[in-house]
């Protein structure tokens, strides 16, 4: 029976993925089916060979297309180098994954020159990242073309560990993305990791009378405390999900109901009435059918995400060299 239930889940799934990729800027699944047949299958490979050597670059892809997305569009901005570069803003210091995108790049240039855009192949590697880490996997629209500017100046307004709801919310509208896409899109957290430096604030002298933030757990904030001491090193890294931070599942959103998120825009999910009801849903039962349904809505949410104003057809240009302008 439960068999049957979860064969029926899986077909809406697919049914669903289907309609949602109908539209999507131009863009369309297995776009290199004739141009570069090998394509999908080259990028999965080399993401599943550094992911091997070190299973926590997944979350550092999934970050690297998600900071590309919301400045300029999925356009691949942010992996151009250059001191005025996107990818040098404050913002961006911390991205990780580039050198494998570079990889993918090296060897579907010998394969097939000027054909694959480095914004789709960050697309497709963020895509393998969530299946190696026990997520879902889906089909990822593609036909991105790169873009031709990158600029640290445009970086400024992405969203940021002390954003209140209400600039989260502010931010995420901006391109075109719910509440719903907001607290699904920030669940990503769940393989994620963080500097001390970022949340450390929370545990000392947050309050007006010298007290750590009152929302995180009293027995979390002593085990916080213990690994980001004051005066510590602020570059130590943590997991956003201290229960399994290399599983992709649906504790992260259960560790914010219970007051255990790390960074204090994620707990602020659980403050407020509409994306708390998002979060408590998520987190209902980690081993049954709500588990799945954070499956089933991170696809979506992610093609609607990597969707952002595209460029395609004649727009943009096809980058030899992912981190440089032909």
């Amino acid at each position: 029976m439960k068999a049957s239930i979860f064969s029926v889940f899986s077909l809406l799934m697919i049914v669903a993925m289907a309609l949602l990729v109908q539209g999507q800027g131009g863009l369309e699944t297995r776009f290199y089916s004739s141009s570069c047949p090998k394509a999908e299958a080259i990028v999965r490979s080399t993401v599943e060979a550094h992911f091997n050597k070190d299973p926590t670059i997944a979350a550092g892809l999934l970050r690297l297309h998600f900071h590309d997305c919301f400045v300029r569009g999925c356009d691949g901005s942010v992996l151009i180098t250059g001191a005025s570069a996107e990818r040098n803003a404050f913002p961006n210091l911390g991205l990780r994954g580039f050198e494998v995108i570079d990889d993918a790049k090296t060897q579907l240039e010998a394969l097939c020159p000027g054909v694959v855009s480095c914004a789709d192949i960050l697309a497709l590697a963020a895509r393998d990242s969530v299946d190696l880490s026990d997520g879902p996997s889906w089909e990822v629209p593609t036909g991105r073309r790169d873009g031709n500017l990158s600029s640290s100046s445009e970086a400024s307004n992405l969203p940021s560990p002390l954003d209140s709801i209400a600039a989260q919310r502010q931010k995420f509208a901006a391109k075109g993305l719910d509440d719903h896409d907001l607290v699904t899109l920030v669940g990503a957290h769940t393989i994620g990791q963080t500097d001390c430096l970022f949340f450390r604030y929370r545990l000392y002298n947050f309050t007006a009378t010298g007290n750590a933030d009152p929302t995180i757990n009293q027995s979390f904030l002593a085990q916080l405390q213990a690994i980001c001491p004051k005066d510590g090193d602020g570059s130590k890294r943590v997991g956003l999900d201290k229960d399994s931070q290399l599983e992709f599942d649906v504790s992260f959103f259960k560790n914010v109901r219970d007051g255990n998120g790390i960074l204090e825009s994620d707990q602020r999910l659980w403050g407020d009435a509409a994306t708390r009801r998002i979060v408590q849903n998520y987190a209902g039962n980690i081993k049954g059918l709500l588990g799945f349904r954070f499956d089933f809505e991170f696809p979506k949410a992610m093609i609607r995400m990597s969707s952002i104003e595209v460029k395609t057809g004649s727009q943009g240009e096809i980058r030899k060299i992912c981190s440089k302008f032909n």
